[in-house]
């Protein structure tokens, strides 16, 4: 069972990661801490489990920790912030939280192959992203992808990823998902 102190140092260090990087932009128009409010938000308004709202703040965690830079799509350098997010995450988060975050990549190239026109809503950031996370989905991915038991919980979380691009939502603070982050972590029972 996770200490409660483990579960509070931990949410701890989490929040401090948004205070200190989530004015980064990585080539979109809102920042990090802007864009992981919005995309829990849309994720409260679905009515997504816990899980998933936390996912849905968390799941590019990944772009405040990778060290080549906010320039690194520029340079045609994948920074796999999906893998290096939910790697992090998962000491403490159970797999509900993390494997949604290690597969949102995945569920836009699903979504590309699937629906053309979804490109064309991308932002441009995205769309650069996905050429070099490997673009559309083969046939054979796309059988992979869909028999992940984490696969629909993907899909949604890349619904939030894209509306948590909206300017105009009104939100609440990072520090509102404290208690929910907190006992998401101690519930897990890994620290």
């Amino acid at each position: 069972m996770t200490s409660s102190s483990a579960a509070d140092a931990f949410q701890a260090e989490i929040t401090d990661l948004f205070t200190r990087l989530g004015d980064l932009h990585y080539g979109e128009d809102v920042t990090q801490m802007e864009h992981a409010l919005r995309a829990a938000h849309h994720a409260n308004l679905d009515g997504a489990s816990p899980a998933l709202v936390a996912a849905a703040l968390l799941h590019d965690i990944g772009h405040l920790m990778q060290k080549i830079g906010e320039d690194a799509a520029d340079r045609g350098i994948d920074t796999r912030h999906e893998q290096i997010g939910a790697g992090y995450l998962a000491r403490g988060f159970p797999l509900e939280v993390t494997e949604p975050i290690r597969l949102h990549v995945a569920a836009k190239r699903y979504r590309v192959a699937v629906d053309p026109a979804y490109a064309s809503r991308l932002s441009h950031a995205s769309r650069q992203s996905l050429a070099l996370q490997g673009g559309p989905m083969s046939p054979d991915e796309i059988k992979i992808f869909l028999a992940d038991p984490h696969a629909g919980a993907a899909r949604k979380l890349r619904s939030y990823d894209e509306a948590g691009k909206d300017l105009e939502a009104e939100v609440a603070a990072f520090e509102t998902y404290g208690d929910l982050l907190r006992g998401l972590i101690a519930e897990a029972g890994k620290l």
